[in-house]
């Protein structure tokens, strides 16, 4: 795709996202709503559907076009983690799905009809530690029994469907710990209340997680994706474009903050001239755009090796990482520019810079990216 027609592809998500406007998401934020108009008309516009083949309804575009998107949804104050799932989850079922589940699901999520927006893998006791999660699925018949728990699932209340992870033969008896789970589409509208409890929880950021229960919920066998024991590959295939996607997402945070900054220091007087005449406020804002740019060209580098079938998973933890600290750095130099003003709902500055500061510990964090680097990159001993 040309760069004339990724300026156009940024320049209609910022009109769309204008429509809608900072108050729009103050607003939500406060009553921790959902935003259901703007993912509505996100998808019938197609931008969130440019990762599903055309042949199912969608764009057929990669990664980069993705991150793209994501990244200036953020840039123009709006917040893409109420939606951002409905992007690379839908992956798990394009490249391992059979080909009566993409026939099922993918036209439907690209016309809006269904919502895949929620990965079901994290839980209480395990965390990032994935292989040693407790949740069991045991097959009884054409169905599968449910029984465990996950939380800080995101956006299950405004999802039809949800890719689940659960043991299905016990850690002890693999030889690798990697084996033995499996990943299942679940219909969420249908689990609900037959073996599917889901209590929202309480957070800092406007981001619908919630804490799930499984008490012998039935998953027909046909629902399972891809193979048995071979789960963890669906999810690990994923995990790549989201961290590309939420690096993106970073990117757009940091944007955002630099406009912010350096527009309001250009403008703010305090003894008689800018305040952005002061170096003490102009190098910071500086330095943190440097940074930023240097971070979107990571993500950049991470989305054209995924477009392109290659090994990317350092260079997609780099962009995660770099993108989530230079997006944060960025925030505490708006907020340290606008000083007090910075605390106003207002001036929007503060919710962003709650929303931008998960990314250093979701999806993965920090601490986690770089023992992959230093183990898978470096060869060094393994730190965990």
């Amino acid at each position: 795709m040309s760069a004339t027609d990724i300026d156009e592809i940024r320049k209609s998500v910022r009109q769309l996202c204008d429509r809608y406007g900072e108050d729009y998401w103050l607003e939500l934020d406060r009553e921790r709503g959902y935003p259901t108009e703007f993912v509505k008309e996100l998808t019938t516009s197609g931008f969130l559907t440019v990762l599903i083949p055309e042949e199912y309804g969608g764009a057929g575009l990669g990664v980069y076009e993705a991150a793209v998107v994501m990244e200036e949804i953020c840039r123009a104050g709006a917040h893409a983690g109420a939606c951002h799932a409905q992007m690379y989850v839908m992956g798990s079922v394009l490249r391992h799905g059979n080909d009566e589940q993409k026939k099922a699901y993918l036209p439907k999520i690209a016309s809006g009809e269904l919502r895949l927006q929620s990965f079901g893998v994290t839980e209480p006791t395990t965390g990032t530690d994935t292989t040693n999660l407790k949740t069991m699925a045991r097959r009884d018949g054409d169905n599968y029994v449910v029984n465990g728990q996950k939380v800080w699932i995101s956006r299950i209340e405004h999802s039809d469907l949800m890719v689940l992870l659960a043991r299905t033969t016990d850690r002890a008896e693999v030889a690798k710990k990697t084996d033995g789970l499996s990943a299942f589409i679940v219909d969420v509208q249908a689990a609900q209340g037959n073996g599917l409890e889901i209590r929202p929880i309480e957070s800092m950021i406007n981001h619908h997680s919630c804490e799930l229960f499984f008490d012998d919920l039935h998953i027909p066998a046909e629902n399972l994706l891809g193979e048995e024991g071979k789960g963890f590959k669906v999810i690990l295939d994923g995990m790549n474009a989201e961290r590309v996607l939420i690096a993106a997402e970073c990117v757009g945070d940091g944007r955002y903050f630099i406009d912010k900054a350096s527009a309001y220091a250009t403008d703010r007087e305090v003894f008689g001239r800018p305040i952005g005449q002061n170096q003490g406020v102009q190098f910071p804002i500086a330095r943190s755009y440097t940074e930023v740019e240097a971070a979107w060209l990571m993500v950049e580098k991470a989305a054209r090796m995924f477009d392109a079938g290659e090994p990317c998973g350092a260079e997609a933890n780099m962009a995660k990482m770099l993108s989530s600290e230079a997006s944060w750095k960025a925030g505490d130099v708006c907020m340290q520019t606008h000083g007090g003003f910075a605390f106003a709902k207002e001036y929007h500055i503060e919710r962003k810079f709650r929303e931008t500061r998960l990314y250093q510990i979701a999806p993965i964090s920090t601490n986690l990216i770089l023992s992959y680097i230093g183990e898978h990159v470096l060869n060094m001993p393994r730190s965990f």
